[in-house]
């Protein structure tokens, strides 16, 4: 997929001291290795001077709304504006060195899915004790509620064909969150095939952005995705209308 355009969304939230000095790294180590590529980023609300410091950056698209909406929600209003045949997500913070995109290539010929995982046996992880502990627990409980056969489904690190967002994205309503793992269980759903990769993490000298509120929002929207998908047939419903509707 050399040749082939790769959309690069980054999600943007309170991150005025180091998304300037960020975006350009990743320009310029995405620019060495992907010849057609874009670079979105999205500021999930008007909360500091993330917008203009964005705007410095020569050369990337930068998008945003007033009203703070979350991360699933600011990575859905990105691949709107994509035009990639390829799309991947990548967190500002870059604890994932954006480079390892060449990692997840050997993969893209077998794959419509390739998820950067924190559990593959190969993967290098610098990442404090209690962020280990809560995702295991989350991946066992999302487990048993949805049956998604990955081993992290959180990583937000993923390369995508287009093709597999045309019919998932438009059905996703996670808007925080759980948004990776209803985009992991939709496309497992439709069949596509997803497979996991190893990455590289550090962020052992970063404060933990998990609270209690995000642990009770996640255990929520696991629910909620379980509850649309087998009682409401929201999703099914959704996807009839969109590809079925009479013209």
């Amino acid at each position: 997929m050399r040749n082939e355009k790769i959309s690069i969304i980054v999600p943007v939230y309170k991150a005025e001291k180091f998304i300037r000095k960020n975006l350009e790294k990743m320009k310029k180590d995405i620019s060495t290795y992907f010849p057609n590529y874009e670079i979105i980023a999205v500021i999930d609300g008007y909360n500091d001077r993330s917008y203009q410091e964005a705007k410095k950056v020569k050369g990337i698209k930068v998008l945003g709304y007033k009203q703070n909406q979350g991360k699933g929600y600011a990575l859905k209003y990105g691949f709107v504006h994509s035009t990639g045949e390829y799309v991947t997500f990548i967190d500002c913070d870059m604890d994932i060195d954006p480079l390892q995109l060449r990692n997840l290539l050997p993969y893209t010929s077998t794959a419509d899915i390739i998820v950067g995982s924190k559990r593959h046996p190969f993967s290098k992880l610098e990442y404090p004790l209690i962020r280990r502990i809560l995702s295991k627990g989350f991946f066992f409980y999302s487990w048993v509620l949805l049956g998604v056969k990955l081993r992290d489904t959180q990583s937000g690190f993923k390369l995508m064909k287009r093709e597999v967002l045309d019919v998932v994205m438009p059905l996703i309503l996670v808007k925080r969150y759980a948004f990776d793992l209803e985009l992991c269980f939709l496309a497992q759903e439709h069949g596509f095939r997803m497979v996991e990769a190893p990455i590289h993490v550090d962020q052992q000298l970063k404060s933990s952005t998990i609270t209690p509120r995000a642990v009770w929002g996640m255990f929520l929207d696991v629910l909620a995705i379980r509850y649309r998908y087998s009682v409401k047939h929201y999703y099914q419903k959704k996807f009839w209308e969109l590809r079925f509707k009479e013209k």
